[in-house]
């Protein structure tokens, strides 16, 4: 299964992504007149097991359950009156609201408020256990299924780069850096200039997987207390330090250190000593979980060099006396690669992080070893040692690549300067400028992809007058244009009309040409398949989302019939996309701007608690059917260790129990006993879920760079703070109207130098010290 597994793996990185269907989400929600509104939630089955597509091989581990329900949630009347709640003097004598949160409780049936347990509180299921300590109902939210889903994805992926990828790595560069210097040895002219640059290229690589001595455990631990020879502390081992050694040979010495002090100073743009065009080291700054050991530092650093750095095709980019000579090594550079990744050892294990990669994220947006393999097998017959080329094959080869397909995310390489005229046919010749090797490139997003299209030459001028201006305005040297995409443009891509509104009204949208490249995005986006959508663990995680972005009517509780919920519910979107970015940071391919140039006694709450779970079961069904394709794929390719295994199958149980729940919560039903009591206890469920996991890895408090403007230097942040408390008015079957609370989370978008991308260190401090402001429209729901 495993080699069949890979052999599909294979064949998808010489395929373009296809991309084509229609969704049905299957979805009729109708409404009657009457105290208790019906109408329906009807989705189809989904089930993927037994199909068998080349360009799609990962989408066989997703399968969905139908849904059949009623709604005809009990309803109440805004706005609400605080004696018609039948536990408010309780919940108000343990939670305190000032009178805005009352007043907003009132209005719209919910408030989201400030921790008053922890105004700091980073731990979601610790909010649980605090309300279950003051006996306050539990109210559970889509915020904190969303965030225990992500430290899984998080966790499984972090062991899996520490255990599997790091020794991985580090042996395919070694065997391809001696490859490079036989090459060397044995070459003369251009071609031994091209093996030269390679012994570059696999020398710095080397190099920052390497630990340096300040890296290494000082410390000698007891075999016994740390159980053998893990690195501790998030050091690496004596062991690892003598077995991770390496040189660097004399003839590349000059270039790869002035390359090394560029990465590790992270500034910005300079010209790349190796390659000769301009790149973004300010990238090279470990990120998300990478700062979490020096192990994973190194790991970061590498595979963002194996992920950026392209041999060229042409030399549009190129900045040297001879940009095209210098265009035609790196293209003989890139062949020797590829024809040395015939090697079945090495191939092998290239094809394990690569398909392992692709499961979580997806596919390479630049051609890689395949590519590059097969053209020469075009090119040179049944003799495609590049060594046999010359200046006219050479040529054959190149036209042979420029067929392949282009780029589809500007990522930065080159700082592609676009000039008078300034059209949106420039920025598409950057993408085409930009193609060529990269050894594991960065993968194809769809977020990213938005981004790029919604941003500089295709959005044309801004058209009003706003002071101040809107977020997303920049003035450069074209004049004032859209540098900053918004998370909103995604989320109104995904199917959210109130996002779409929210930037029509900050007058984010109102740029010559956006209309017209949203309608494009969204005409592609609205014909992609249940299949596109699930094609990987990224792609189906936007498409669990997509539930939480339309509009609840008649038939589902009253509060959530608000158009202040919609806010609440694209915060919580948001939040969780930034997590998903921050898990994914080192693989994701980032979208770039082009660089335009020119608290008394009360009575006791009925016994059991009633609590509530926010009915959304929709969402939780497809988050069930999201984790089953995670532990299934991860499974079949032996990527996932048994407690992984077992917190995920945990997980499943809450999230299956969760869409029982919410369906009869819909359908006007009492709850069990059990149920109340799995609500109460709730905390617990979710401290099984995440037992063994690292504390820092449970924090909400993360933070992902996402896109980046060079006009004004500066970067989009995505960040998520601390842990809030949603307080929500629901009725019970009985007819009783009761108050529960639970964790919301927090999300921040804004700009910052791209000198200085954030950590989530960093972003802790700055949480503490000089929090920035939240976007304006979420007061529509926080007091």
């Amino acid at each position: 299964m495993k080699n069949k597994y890979v052999t599909i793996l294979i064949l998808l990185t010489i395929i373009t992504l296809v991309l084509s269907g229609c969704i049905e989400d299957g979805q009729n929600d109708g409404t009657v007149a009457g105290e208790y509104s019906t109408g329906t939630l009807k989705t189809q089955a989904i089930d993927f097991s037994e199909v068998d597509d080349e360009k799609m091989p990962l989408v066989k581990y997703y399968s969905l359950e139908p849904l059949d329900i009623e709604l005809k949630a009990a309803q109440y009347d805004l706005p609400l009156q605080m004696d018609e709640i039948s536990n408010y003097d309780s919940f108000s004598g343990k939670v305190r609201m000032d009178d805005s949160a009352v007043e907003q409780l009132s209005e719209h049936g919910f408030v989201v408020i400030s921790n008053p347990f922890n105004p700091v509180e980073e731990s979601i299921s610790d909010v649980y256990g605090s309300l279950e300590d003051k006996a306050i109902p539990n109210f559970i939210t889509s915020d904190s299924i969303l965030h225990i889903y992500h430290i899984q994805f998080d966790e499984t992926l972090r062991q899996i780069e520490e255990d599997v990828f790091y020794d991985a790595i580090w042996s395919i560069d070694s065997a391809l850096l001696d490859r490079s210097m036989e090459d060397y040895n044995s070459s003369s002219g251009d071609m031994k200039e091209a093996a030269k640059n390679n012994v570059a290229y696999f020398s710095v690589a080397l190099s920052l997987l390497k630990p340096v001595p300040e890296q290494l455990q000082i410390k000698e631990y007891d075999q016994f207390e740390w159980g053998g020879s893990e690195s501790h502390d998030g050091y690496f081992t004596k062991e690892e330090g003598d077995k991770f050694q390496f040189e660097i040979p004399e003839i590349v010495r000059e270039e790869v250190e002035a390359e090394l002090e560029l990465i590790n100073k992270h500034s910005g743009f300079s010209i790349s000593p190796v390659f000769n065009y301009q790149e973004d080291y300010s990238q090279y700054v470990p990120r998300g979980h990478y700062t979490h050991s020096e192990k994973l530092k190194n790991y970061f650093r590498t595979f963002m060099w194996h992920g950026r750095m392209s041999m060229l095709l042409k030399g549009d980019l190129i900045e040297s006396a001879d940009p095209e000579k210098d265009a035609r090594i790196q293209t003989m550079s890139a062949s020797l690669i590829a024809s040395h990744m015939t090697d079945k050892e090495i191939m092998e294990k290239w094809d394990r992080v690569y398909g392992i990669t692709a499961f979580y994220v997806g596919l390479s947006d630049d051609l890689g070893p395949y590519e590059y393999q097969e053209a020469l097998n075009s090119v040179l017959g049944n003799d495609p040692d590049p060594v046999n080329l010359n200046n006219e094959t050479i040529g054959e080869l190149k036209a042979k690549l420029a067929e392949c397909r282009s780029p589809e995310i500007y990522g930065g390489t080159g700082n592609c300067v676009i000039l008078p005229p300034y059209t949106p046919e420039q920025a598409d010749q950057c993408l085409k400028d930009t193609k060529g090797f990269r050894l594991m490139g960065q993968r194809f997003i769809p977020d990213s992809y938005m981004f790029s299209n919604l941003v500089g030459t295709h959005t044309g001028d801004y058209l009003g007058n706003r002071k101040p201006e809107p977020f997303t305005y920049i003035d450069s040297a074209a004049g004032p244009v859209r540098g900053f995409p918004q998370g909103l443009d995604m989320m109104a891509l995904l199917g959210s009309e109130r996002a779409k509104v929210l930037l029509d009204e900050s007058d984010d949208s109102n740029y010559e040409n956006y209309d017209l490249q949203y309608r494009k995005l969204e005409k592609e986006f609205d014909s992609f398949s249940d299949a596109d959508w699930n094609q990987n663990l990224y792609w189906s995680q936007l498409y669990t989302l997509k539930p939480l972005l339309k509009e609840y009517d008649s038939g589902y509780p009253t509060f959530m019939q608000t158009q202040n919920w919609q806010d609440k519910e694209l915060n919580t979107a948001l939040a969780s996309w930034t997590e998903l970015r921050h898990d994914t940071i080192l693989y994701s391919k980032p979208s770039f701007t082009g660089f335009l140039y020119n608290m008394g006694s009360t009575p006791e709450t009925p016994d059991p608690i009633m609590g509530y779970v926010e009915p959304v079961p929709e969402f939780y069904n497809r988050l069930l059917a999201l984790t089953r394709m995670t532990r299934n794929g991860l499974n079949e390719i032996d990527a996932i260790d048994k407690s992984a295994e077992q917190r995920l199958e945990k997980l499943e149980t809450i999230l299956q129990r969760l869409t029982n729940i919410s369906r009869n919560e819909l359908e006007n039903k009492e709850l069990t006993e059990e149920d109340y009591e799995f609500i109460r206890t709730f905390g617990d469920e979710l401290d099984v879920v995440v037992a063994g996991v690292d504390e820092r890895s449970q924090k909400t408090t993360i933070i992902a760079d996402v896109h980046t403007d060079p006009n004004t230097g500066n970067v989009l942040e995505e960040g998520v703070g601390y842990v809030d408390l949603i307080v929500v008015a629901y009725m019970a079957p009985d007819g009783r109207i009761l108050l529960g609370a639970g964790p919301a989370m927090s999300q921040y978008e804004f700009k910052h130098p791209m000198n200085d991308r954030l950590t989530d260190e960093k972003w802790r401090e700055m949480l503490r010290t000089d929090p920035p402001e939240r976007s304006g429209w979420t007061d529509s729901f926080i007091s």
